[in-house]
């Protein structure tokens, strides 16, 4: 549940900086180019922490434990 929580907060966020900020740029010679970068930089930012958080949900490579850590943990954890 706290995965989806901040999925949706920093969704909400960089749609606030992807797509509402550009409108509010003020008028000058630069405006196209001021509302390219915030459009581009919050799609960009967004792919890579939307991967990053999406990468620790299911790991690909887990913790590396050996026979007696193993057996120690099994024991800890069935003794209930």
């Amino acid at each position: 549940m706290g995965a989806v929580i901040a999925i949706l907060v920093m969704t909400a966020l960089f749609v606030v900086v992807g797509i509402i900020l550009p409108f509010v740029v003020p008028k000058g010679p630069n405006r196209g180019i001021i509302q390219t970068m915030l459009s581009m930089t919050a799609v960009c930012v967004y792919l890579f922490w939307l991967c990053t958080i999406l990468m620790q949900l299911n790991p690909l490579i887990g913790p590396q434990l050996d026979g007696k850590n193993m057996y120690i943990l099994q024991k800890l954890w069935t003794s209930n």
